[in-house]
């Protein structure tokens, strides 16, 4: 993964050209000195409350589990998170239900099944944006899609659905007979099953509609503060915020340290050839833009591990009479 990301990264850079004894890097800072740096603040703030209001619905998610949750330990372990999900895509996921786990002894099975259901609501909004973005920009989306190229090599496409059928096949073959034959792994399966399904005992699905769609609302919003920060995106209108807003997310969903690589190469081909930036400026654009957010999820996710180890260990310490 790393040797795909630092590839996409410097073929992404090979886009850059600058005039003579100027060279990529004092370019893209250039770009970075041109900003607004209000716009960029406040996109902080969105970024920060979208993290504590995702940090509230995970906690809803948790109640009808039996486990009760302080916000802030929600919070903290969501952050971590984030900033496992930097080293290790996805790895996130597991580390955030394990530091739960050591602050709030929340079984690692039930809130890992609470965080699955978060990210399939996640999928849900994300498909429902692209569809709203298809509709919306048809006509350079459609241009934007055909000049990417796809194999349509049809027998090496059977032979793919024909290794993942095994592949899945096998998996619940396994999964059948340790279900039958480990006490142990019967019990994770129905911990994890109990936080899958906890999405419909909530005591508040109005609320929780609510949150869902304040997050990805503020998420909209981080974009537009983006745009507006940088002389070369200002002009965007706002549907183009959500198109580049969308494939943005599509790029952040592949499986690389932090979408590095696929966000540099995805984002930046979106504003060349659907909204004619400038392909150095667009490229200088998407790499200030990028190292300003890992900047905020470093420190957020940093922060939060240092607090959560002085919580964990305070916790240990012997009580003196």
């Amino acid at each position: 993964m790393i040797v795909i990301m630092v590839a996409l990264l410097w073929l992404s850079l090979r886009g850059i050209t600058v005039s003579e004894g100027e060279d990529k890097s004092t370019f893209i800072w250039n770009t970075w000195e041109r900003s607004n740096k209000f716009y960029l603040f406040l996109m902080v703030a969105a970024v920060m409350t979208s993290h504590v209001i995702r940090a509230e619905r995970w906690r809803m998610l948790l109640e009808p589990t039996g486990n009760q949750v302080s916000l802030g330990s929600s919070f903290l372990s969501l952050m971590i998170g984030y900033l496992v999900n930097m080293a290790v895509p996805r790895g996130g996921e597991v580390s955030r239900c394990y530091n739960l786990y050591k602050l709030e002894k929340t079984p690692i099975e039930v809130s890992f099944g609470t965080v699955v259901v978060d990210r399939i609501v996640d999928v849900i909004t994300l498909m429902f944006l692209i569809g709203l973005s298809f509709v919306i920009e048809w006509t350079r989306l459609k241009a934007f899609m055909d000049t990417l190229e796809f194999s349509s090599d049809a027998g090496s496409s059977a032979g793919w659905w024909i290794l993942l059928a095994v592949v899945i096949l096998g998996g619940l073959i396994v999964a059948i007979y340790f279900l039958r034959k480990n006490e142990k792994v019967r019990k994770i399966m129905l911990g994890f099953k109990e936080g899958l399904m906890a999405v419909f005992r909530l005591k508040n699905k109005g609320l929780f509609i609510v949150y869902s769609i304040a997050i990805w609302a503020l998420y909209f919003l981080m974009s537009y503060l983006v745009m507006i920060a940088f002389p070369e995106t200002q002009h965007l209108s706002m549907s183009a915020v959500l198109t580049l807003f969308a494939i943005g997310a599509i790029a952040m969903a592949a499986p690389l340290p932090g979408g590095a690589g696929s966000y540099h190469t995805l984002v930046p081909l979106g504003l060349v050839m659907l909204y004619q930036v400038p392909k150095a400026d667009a490229i200088a654009f998407v790499f200030v833009f990028h190292a300003w957010q890992t900047l905020i999820t470093l420190i957020g996710g940093i922060v939060s591990l240092i607090i959560s180890y002085l919580i964990v260990r305070w916790k240990k310490a012997p009580i003196k009479s």
